[in-house]
């Protein structure tokens, strides 16, 4: 299980992402792709998140995509868990992966082989504020609950039901138990994942999706999850995406596993800045010639311009990647990027 380094108490987030934005990008000195078996497919693998039915045609154009520029058949490999795919890259059977900070950095410190190359820019096409937010969620029919002098909070949870994603999601365990060890000052971080301790109940989405669903079907009073995740199946009916105290719709047109939940209500009372994950590739497993090959693909205007992969401003329907800009794009990224994130993961 990932944990926070009770030094990291009170870090700002903010100014983690500010430390980023600020950081450079230097080449890695790990050698790469000496022993990457040149004949093989190339697998990706993707987290529960992006392996929903929602992302498939995203997915076939990575897919397309990497095959073009390779000349090699591309195997996608979906997942139901977070540490399934942790473990795929970690070993090389997976060459590629789409992952969050947390969970890079997990795989990063079982294997030095996994390295980052590409992370989704901010609006302006550079590092320097690319995040996605991460939200604490009440349904609408509560939210009142978690008001303190007329602004929504956290201040309220304790003792409450609580839905994480996994313990190796970024934007749904790591930030929101630290956002909580600094609101609460909780000395042991482990009472924040057990059920009877902090909360009354703590459960696991395994996805963005299935924490979001927890807290819709009313199995948890509070929720931690994305807005990336979520756009395909929420609608902004009240305030936006980027604006606190927003309130959120199940959209009527919503595909599994919220078919059932069409026009519930979530509103969210805390929101955080999280690093852009990443994309990465096993250096080892990969030869080098591949790396470069994905790399200069991933960060390339078309790719930016393909509208499987990326979805336009307000699309009905979001894509893998939601632009927020036209300059929107992935762009290179290495290990230095990711220090933030190292100190709060503790490693």
């Amino acid at each position: 299980m990932s944990k926070i380094s009770k030094s990291l108490v009170g870090i700002s987030l903010i100014s983690v992402l500010g430390l980023a934005g600020c950081t450079s990008l230097g080449t890695s000195s790990k050698s790469a792709g000496n022993s990457a078996d040149k004949g093989k497919p190339i697998t990706v693998v993707f987290y529960p998140n992006e392996s929903a039915k929602s992302f498939s045609g995203s997915r076939d154009a990575l897919k397309k995509s990497i095959e073009k520029v390779t000349g090699k058949t591309v195997k996608l490999q979906t997942t139901t868990d977070y540490n399934v795919a942790i473990q795929a890259i970690a070993s090389g059977k997976a060459q590629v992966a789409y992952m969050g900070a947390n969970g890079y950095i997990q795989a990063n410190h079982l294997s030095k082989d996994v390295q980052p190359f590409a992370a989704q820019s901010d609006s302006e096409g550079t590092l320097k504020k690319a995040s996605y937010n991460s939200y604490f969620m009440v349904r609408q029919s509560d939210a009142k609950k978690y008001e303190s002098n007329g602004k929504y909070s956290i201040k309220n949870v304790k003792g409450k039901k609580m839905s994480y994603v996994s313990n190796s999601s970024t934007s749904g365990f790591l930030v929101p138990t630290a956002e909580l060890t600094r609101e609460f000052n909780v000395k042991d971080t482990d009472t924040l994942t057990q059920n009877g301790k902090f909360f009354s109940k703590v459960l696991y989405g395994g996805s963005h999706q299935g924490s979001a669903v927890n807290l819709l079907k009313g199995d948890v009073d509070v929720a931690a999850f994305d807005d990336t995740d979520l756009m395909p199946y929420l609608k902004v009916t009240s305030g936006s995406w980027n604006k606190l105290g927003s309130t959120f719709t199940v959209k009527n047109d919503a595909e599994a596993p919220f078919g059932s939940l069409k026009g519930k209500k979530v509103v969210n009372i805390a929101m955080m800045p999280v690093q852009q994950g990443p994309w990465v590739y096993n250096t080892k497993a990969l030869s080098k010639s591949d790396q470069t090959k994905i790399a200069n693909e991933f960060t390339s205007k078309s790719f930016a311009n393909n509208k499987e992969i990326f979805s336009e401003p307000n699309a009905k329907t979001p894509k893998l990647f939601p632009k927020t800009s036209d300059k929107s794009q992935l762009v290179k990224v290495n290990d230095k990027w990711y220090a933030p994130t190292h100190k709060l993961v503790g490693y």
